[in-house]
């Protein structure tokens, strides 16, 4: 392979180079399926799921005061 002299013939190297298209497409694929599956998971499940944690906290805290206290 030889050194481009000028910026020109790098950028000519540059655009003709197909190398990366694959995994360039297949990122570009794989991020157009996610981004439906996480909005939809932020704006429906997140509810659910921070309810969830947040009793779990409050059992936790529940308990651990029983146990201080000696209950």
């Amino acid at each position: 392979m030889r050194k481009p002299r000028t910026f020109r013939e790098l950028l000519d190297r540059l655009h003709n180079d197909q190398s990366g298209a694959v995994s360039l497409e297949t990122i570009l694929i794989i991020g157009a399926i996610a981004m439906p599956i996480l909005i939809f998971l932020l704006k429906y499940g997140w509810p659910k799921i921070k309810n969830y944690f947040n009793n779990s906290l409050d059992n936790l805290q529940n308990s651990s005061n029983a146990v201080t206290n000696g209950s």
